[in-house]
């Protein structure tokens, strides 16, 4: 064997053990709660719509910034604001982020102070806020948010990566745009390698609800208990039910237009298909839209089947890494964390390159194995949170939306 010295069979063993497991190890930020990012950055977070453009002029002027847009944040009902709350503080909780610059208007629902005094509760990263209506404008409040982001993002800078097992992986999986190549190639190649993260000791998150819904009764048989068993039943149930009570039915919108043309032909067949993505190992917790896991593995997160605002969730619950499959194409991105785009398509592949990661379509074509796609995608993945840039990442495409449909009242 080319680099290994003769030893007895059992020492081999450990060695080529420990190879493999230096092999999925990544290079992180570790953060003092013991969680790691996969990247470094300071948030500019709005605490309302009227401050998202002004959080966009902050982040422009300080290079290691990232802003995010939000569309919501006052004149809501309680369950709505609830959602918003949960979705901003899971941003500046998530381990991509070093430190939080909160930028509110002033007479929004919940004030930049609230949202600061919130998020500083359940961490010990840095946290300043401002207000503009109080500072005096757009001018006086970027002047003041950038010379406090140009200060955090020095601190953030002394904050190097170091070697982390890939048992601190925390990998959400998406899908949108799917065709029929979706649930054949992509989504099974992305299945495998949920399980390897899984096996290692990783977590791996699947949403998206509405698309289990014609095969929910396949999904919850990976329940760890027979209480996710039935957690799994209930969330496809209460949301045909929600759609139900206001007249509406989730067939009207699934499959949509682009998966009907691309030879998805009825809600059980897309369903099919996607639950492939999240792998085979047990689902050891179910968790509300937006919540942050208590624990490791394989999980499932109660979303709508908008592909944004699913990932928009999942990474407010704290995935630092996101592998979206698509048959169509797409080029979504997240500000906070790398998206890596997966297609079975060969044409998607070669049409939509500059928005492709991965192509998998060798599976089809009888050139590649699932298992073999799903160890390259693993890889992929571990560069990824080393460094690595996506093309998603290259362009600073940041798609987000915050789901308001009033389920928790």
């Amino acid at each position: 064997m080319i680099g290994i010295l003769p030893v007895s069979r059992g020492r081999m063993q450990t060695s080529i053990c420990l190879r493999r497991r230096r092999e999925m190890q990544f290079m992180g930020y570790r953060r003092e709660d013991g969680r790691v990012g996969v990247r470094n950055y300071v948030l500019i977070l709005p605490g309302c719509a009227c401050a998202s453009e002004t959080c966009r002029l902050v982040a422009s002027e300080v290079r290691g910034t990232k802003n995010v847009i939000m569309n919501v944040g006052c004149s809501d009902v309680q369950a709505n604001t609830d959602m918003n709350l949960r979705v901003l503080t899971g941003f500046a909780l998530n381990p991509n982020v070093f430190g939080v610059i909160v930028i509110g208007l002033g007479c929004e629902t919940v004030g930049h102070r609230e949202l600061a005094a919130k998020i500083r509760a359940e961490t010990s990263k840095p946290v300043v806020s401002f207000g503009i209506q109080e500072i005096g404008g757009t001018v006086a409040t970027t002047a003041a948010a950038v010379k406090a982001a140009r200060e955090m993002v020095a601190q953030a800078s002394e904050q190097q990566r170091e070697p982390c097992d890939a048992s601190d992986l925390f990998v959400a999986i998406e899908c949108g745009g799917s065709d029929a190549t979706s649930g054949i190639a992509s989504n099974p190649a992305v299945g495998n390698m949920s399980d390897r993260i899984v096996d290692l000791g990783g977590t791996t998150m699947m949403s998206e609800t509405i698309e289990f819904v014609g095969a929910e009764h396949i999904l919850a048989k990976r329940g760890a208990t027979p209480e996710i068993h039935d957690q799994i039943i209930r969330i496809c149930e209460d949301y045909e039910k929600h759609l139900a009570g206001v007249g509406q039915d989730c067939r009207t919108g699934q499959p949509t237009t682009g998966n009907k043309a691309g030879g998805l032909s009825t809600i059980e067949e897309k369903s099919l298909g996607c639950i492939h993505k999240g792998g085979t190992r047990p689902v050891v917790e179910v968790l509300q839209e937006a919540a942050r896991p208590t624990k490791k593995g394989a999980l499932i997160m109660d979303t709508p089947g908008y592909d944004i605002s699913s990932v928009t969730s999942m990474v407010a619950g704290g995935a630092t890494v996101v592998v979206f499959t698509t048959g169509r194409g797409t080029p979504t991105g997240h500000a906070l964390a790398p998206v890596i785009k997966v297609t079975g398509n060969r044409e998607t592949a070669k049409r939509m390159a500059d928005n492709m990661d991965i192509d998998v379509s060798g599976i089809l074509e009888g050139d590649l194995t699932i298992a073999d796609a799903g160890k390259g995608i693993l890889d992929e993945v571990i560069r990824v949170a080393s460094g690595k840039v996506t093309k998603a990442e290259a362009f600073g495409f940041s798609d987000i939306a915050v789901d308001h449909i009033c389920r928790f009242i």
